[in-house]
């Protein structure tokens, strides 16, 4: 009974959390902003540039909004592929991962978002690792 109880009061905490980092990266304007300086790094970035070299850009900076914009909590529903699917044949290796997840990182703090809430950001995006990486 006490592990339901916990787990009911886990639950009912989880989406005021998640709201709230909604509201600390700026929400949906804020992570539209933290999404076009990160593409911008991608892009300039020698260790990841080339895995964008065919990806139109403006599609990919919507749903990468929508997508962080639904993880961090706020409204948006991201109806993009899966993680598994859209990097399929990218070959993507672990360094690359790290090169991507260090220019998201710089483009939050660009935009003046607190260490702790891009730790609370990372934290839910890192699962997604072992779809993307595949070499």
């Amino acid at each position: 009974m006490r592990a339901i109880i916990l787990a009911v009061a886990l639950l009912l905490t989880a989406a005021p959390a998640q709201a709230a980092l909604f509201d600390d990266l700026g929400g949906e304007a804020g992570i539209g902003h933290i999404v076009s300086l990160a593409a911008a790094r991608f892009l300039g970035d020698p260790r990841i540039a080339a895995t964008f070299g065919n990806t139109n850009m403006d599609r990919f900076q919507r749903m990468l909004t929508a997508q962080l914009c639904q993880v961090a909590g706020g409204p948006c529903l991201y109806k993009g592929h899966d993680m598994v699917a859209a990097h399929h044949g990218l070959d993507i290796n672990q360094a690359q991962f790290n090169a991507l997840v260090e220019d998201l990182q710089d483009a939050m703090t660009a935009s003046g978002v607190a260490y702790h809430a891009q730790n609370r950001l990372l934290a839910l995006l890192a699962p997604m690792q072992r779809d993307v990486v595949t070499r």
